[in-house]
């Protein structure tokens, strides 16, 4: 019995994951990864950390981040509570794909998951209250390598579901992408 169903995105290697269910009167299993059903598709590394966040108000965004290489990172991301929109953006060097960004509405009733490659950066925005999400990491969090994108930038155009409501002064500050910037080399 298959237990995830792959979705290619319009992105190369980035892919959803639809989370089947087993159930039955007492309730339902649902498996959040299976290296053995991941490697082929892109999740080829081990689980090197796990995140959880809570994002307590609708409308908030939080990202837009990735690691520099050699700290490039695959993440799995799932929304356990809430409904978010996740967002991904390619940043590798030579992509047919740079720059573009791509969507996907993750929830706890949905089941689905996003999984974003290296060389890709990260957001969400919370169209609920009180959201939770997990996030499995290749590689460990490293300060040093940490780079991020403005969620506002004109040059990326995400089309955000709702008006920001709020963005840390962190992230309200990444810069914007300037004429010199060539990505990152995965």
């Amino acid at each position: 019995m298959a237990r995830f169903d792959f979705i290619n995105t319009s992105i190369n290697g980035l892919k959803v994951v639809q989370r089947q269910l087993i159930e039955d009167n007492r309730g339902f299993l649902s498996r959040f990864f299976c290296a053995e059903e991941f490697y082929p598709i892109g999740f080829n590394k081990g689980i090197s950390q796990i995140n959880h966040t809570f994002t307590r108000n609708k409308g908030a965004v939080r990202g837009l981040h990735y690691q520099m290489p050699p700290h490039a990172e695959i993440k799995l991301v799932s929304c356990l509570k809430g409904e978010i929109f996740d967002v991904a953006i390619d940043l590798r060097q030579g992509s047919s794909t740079f720059l573009q960004w791509y969507g996907e509405v993750l929830s706890a009733e949905n089941r689905r998951s996003l999984l974003i490659p290296e060389g890709f950066a990260h957001g969400f925005q919370t169209l609920t209250e009180d959201c939770e999400l997990i996030y499995l990491h290749s590689a460990p969090y490293v300060q040093g390598a940490e780079a991020a994108l403005n969620a506002q930038d004109s040059k990326l155009n995400i089309t955000w579901p709702l008006a920001i409501a709020e963005m840390s002064e962190r992230d309200t500050n990444h810069p914007m992408i300037n004429n010199d910037f060539e990505g990152i080399a995965v």
